[in-house]
Order: structure tokens, then C-alpha cells, then sequence
């Protein structure tokens, strides 16, 4: 990590500890320390991944992103914001909601499962590119028995009812009958395109959820609206 220095009301703000102005008067207080000494000018220069910074005696834990893996609930929208329903984002703590994450790919608003949510701009545009082809996996239940002649229309790609051919996929067929239920790997993401390839394939989509994404996977522990942050494990994974 590059070392730089930086304004210490910018990383108390940053951080979600207040605005410039109430910051102003913390330190004014006496209630912000760094270095176990009391910090006397906001606008002091300091390190923020080297230097140790309390306020109110409570060490501050500097980052300049953040990386939350949540499982996603049907009926909540992949968005930041929208002026009549329930957004991901409203799900967070305040203390995650002030670094202004953003969902880096969605999912539909009946879809539910992993969804990355993430203020590294860099990072979710590597994840999404079209290029990179990245794996995603779902599991999802369907109105209809799936045979091997799915599985080989997902492995040659499959028409969609606009003219798009889609990429090849694997199906695999977890269980067959009246209503199959079955993991799906795709390496795209347009738009409802795993509804819209069952339906070319005369089959409805009854439920779908994301188990995986790249080398990110659902952790089981979550129900649905929980998310917690990524481990350092899982985001050296995520980056390579």
C-alpha cells in the first residue's frame, strides 16, 4: 500500500465520523488522538493506514473502499436509489452506507443470492466487463422437466426470442421431474437472460438465486438481506 498522507478531518469524514464542521469540533474537545496524542489542528497531515486514530478512545479503522457480500431478498431493487420501492442499499448500516456503495452487477428484483456491493469503481468494472467473461452461477427452479437436450441447447448457446444467441453455458440437472430444479453457469449477464433462455426452451423459471460469482460464493450463514464484509481472503481472490 502506497503510503500518503492526508488532511485528518478528511479521513474522520471518510470514514463516516461527521462532517468537516463537527469534526472541527471534536478536535477542539480534545476527543480525537493520534498516536496516543490528543490531535490539536483538523487539518493536520497523518497516515491513515499507519497512524492510529481514536475518537471517543475508539480506535479508527481506515479504508479507503469497501467490499460487502449480501444476499440479496426478492422484492428489492439492484439499485442505489428509486423514489417508490426498496433498494439494496437501504439494507446497510449507516457506518457502510457513508462510503456510497453500489451494486457491481444486479440481479433481478425477484432474483435473490449473492450480489457484490462495493465503492471500488475499478474493481466492479473488471467484474463486469464483457471481456473477462466471468462465471456466475445460479440455482433455479423450473416449471417443467429439463432433459439433455437443454443441457446441450445451454452448451451451443441458445436464441433468444430478440435474435441474440447467447454464450455457452452449462446446465446441470440437480433433480427432473414436473418442476426440475437445476445449476446454471452463465458468463454473460443480459438482461432476465436465463428466464429468456428457459423460455425458448418452452420451460418457466420459478425461482432463481446466485450462488456464485467469479471465485466469490455465497456465504450460507446469510439469510437473505444480511451481508457482511468480504474477508481479506475472499477480496485478494476477488482481484486476481
Amino acid at each position: 500500500m502506497k503510503k500518503k498522507r492526508q488532511r485528518l478531518d478528511k479521513v474522520l469524514s471518510h470514514v463516516g465520523i461527521g462532517t468537516r464542521k463537527e469534526i472541527k469540533k471534536l478536535v477542539k474537545a480534545g476527543r480525537v488522538r493520534v498516536n496516543d496524542e490528543p490531535a490539536t489542528d483538523p487539518g493536520m497531515h497523518v497516515f491513515p493506514f499507519e497512524d492510529e486514530i481514536e475518537v471517543d478512545h475508539r480506535p479508527v479503522l481506515y479504508r479507503e473502499h469497501i467490499y460487502l457480500m449480501m444476499n440479496k431478498p426478492q422484492g428489492v431493487l439492484s439499485a442505489t436509489e428509486d423514489a417508490v420501492q426498496e433498494v439494496v442499499t437501504d439494507l446497510l448500516e449507516p457506518e457502510h452506507r457513508v462510503f456510497s456503495p453500489f451494486p457491481a452487477g444486479r440481479l433481478d428484483k425477484d432474483t435473490e443470492g449473492l450480489l457484490l456491493l462495493t465503492s471500488d469503481g475499478k474493481l466492479a468494472h473488471q467484474l463486469l466487463s464483457p471481456k473477462k467473461h466471468i462465471p456466475k452461477v445460479y440455482v433455479a427452479d423450473i416449471e417443467g422437466e429439463v432433459t439433455d437436450n437443454d443441457i446441450h441447447a445451454f452448451q451451443t448457446g441458445i436464441t433468444l426470442e430478440d435474435g441474440y444467441t447467447t454464450m455457452p453455458g452449462d446446465l446441470h440437472i440437480l433433480h427432473a421431474g414436473p418442476r426440475s430444479t437445476v445449476e446454471i453457469t452463465i458468463y454473460e449477464g443480459k438482461f432476465h437472460q436465463i428466464k429468456r433462455m428457459f423460455r425458448a426452451l418452452g420451460k418457466k423459471v420459478v425461482s432463481l438465486k446466485r450462488i456464485r460469482m467469479g471465485s466469490l460464493e455465497l456465504d450460507p450463514d446469510l439469510a437473505p438481506g444480511e451481508y457482511r464484509e468480504l474477508t481479506a481472503e475472499e477480496l485478494n481472490k476477488l482481484i486476481k
